[in-house]
């Protein structure tokens, strides 16, 4: 009797035991945590947990960004970066007169806009929300789709875009250049007054090259300001680099790994269906893939993802703690568009983040973004 009545406690010890370890989250040390991340020295960080499809040779960890570069053919100078900031506000580049490239890459809105779709050409308004160009300099590709191989590349879409300036290149070459206004200023940047359509975009891409966040607090800590972050921010570090797989995309300095992926968010088969790097390639590997944003200044550029559905950063967390389970769109498998059905990434499963760690992972991601800056608009040339 006395064995028996020892046995079932032992017993019930045991399965709480095990539900403990099951349930409960892993011990961290958060005192050796903030030591490790603090000590301005990566390479002795914890081991980031990566996805089994991710090249370990050539994964670079988030960091503080290096100097900004600049192509050869395209080189800095300060008469370039003011002309090109001119040319960002100035409206004349459009059909209408009233619409520049500054219209929805707002400086005291985080070189965005903040709104769910940029409107354009006569109040309309396309399938995308407008990305931010801050640390521009440091993508590889340009729009969600990576359309643009460079900023000078990119600098020409949205003014010939019918839905967003309107304009004829040709057109909005011509009007700069009757612009007296505007001859000393290329003759600053590139010698002489001569206007043409590649001196407007390699002075906008100079000038979009100088539009950098400073060091944030997240840059702080790890440099070795070890009391920078709360234990909170210092936890949701450690999740962002392991249990919580932010990492996989959202990795070097950037904080972005410059590749496309399908997060589930294609909307196949509603008014909002959009195939992103598809449309771009035409490889249906492709389809709802699309461009990694940084999550550097992402406090303030809301809203977020490709369409600007999600009012939240809580949103877009919730949506890949739980997997983002992408529906199988059924009605069309055995249709002429089975073949168009979007694969999502492999890396996308359920975290099984609890409150508290969703809470850490928020509070490291503000780290990342710094107080909006004002600058100076520039008088427009006559």
């Amino acid at each position: 009797m006395k064995l028996k009545t020892l046995i079932i406690p032992i017993a019930l010890l045991l399965s709480l035991t095990a539900y403990k370890s099951v349930e409960q989250p892993d011990y961290i040390d958060i005192t050796e945590l903030r030591k490790l991340y603090s000590n301005g020295d990566a390479s002795k960080w914890p081991a980031a947990e990566l996805h089994e499809s991710i090249d370990k040779s050539k994964f670079e960890d988030i960091g503080v960004l290096p100097a900004v570069p600049y192509p050869d053919y395209n080189p800095y100078s300060k008469e370039k970066e003011a002309l090109g900031k001119i040319l960002f506000f100035d409206p004349r580049l459009s059909l209408s007169g009233q619409i520049a490239c500054a219209s929805c890459h707002n400086p005291e809105l985080g070189w965005t806009d903040n709104l769910t779709r940029s409107f354009g050409h006569d109040r309309q308004t396309g399938k995308r929300n407008s990305m931010t160009i801050l640390n521009s300099a440091y993508a590889k590709t340009l729009f969600w789709d990576g359309r643009a191989k460079s900023l000078e590349d990119q600098a020409q879409f949205p003014i010939g875009d019918p839905l967003e300036m309107n304009e004829k290149l040709t057109i909005a070459v011509d009007k700069i250049a009757k612009i007296k206004g505007y001859n000393s200023l290329f003759t600053d940047a590139f010698g002489d007054k001569t206007v043409n359509l590649q001196r407007i975009q390699y002075a906008i891409a100079t000038f979009e090259r100088s539009i950098n966040s400073p060091k944030s607090k997240f840059d702080n800590f790890i440099s070795g300001k070890s009391e920078a972050f709360t234990d909170a921010q210092v936890k949701g570090l450690h999740l962002f680099r392991t249990k919580a797989q932010c990492i996989n995309c959202h990795n070097t300095p950037y904080f972005s790994d410059n590749q496309f992926h399908n997060d589930g968010q294609t909307l196949f088969g509603t008014k909002n269906e959009d195939f992103g790097r598809y449309n771009v390639t035409k490889d249906v590997k492709d389809i709802g893939k699309f461009r990694t944003p940084t999550l550097r200044e992402v406090a303030n550029t809301k809203p977020w993802m490709h369409h600007g559905h999600f009012p939240s950063l809580l949103d877009v967390v919730e949506l890949y703690n739980g997997g983002n389970p992408s529906p199988v769109q059924k009605k069309y498998l055995g249709t002429a568009r089975d073949s168009l059905i979007p694969k999502v990434d492999p890396m996308l499963k359920k975290l099984n983040l609890n409150k508290e760690e969703i809470s850490d992972l928020l509070a490291f991601i503000e780290t990342l973004s710094t107080p909006t800056r004002r600058i100076m608009t520039p008088i427009m040339p006559k």
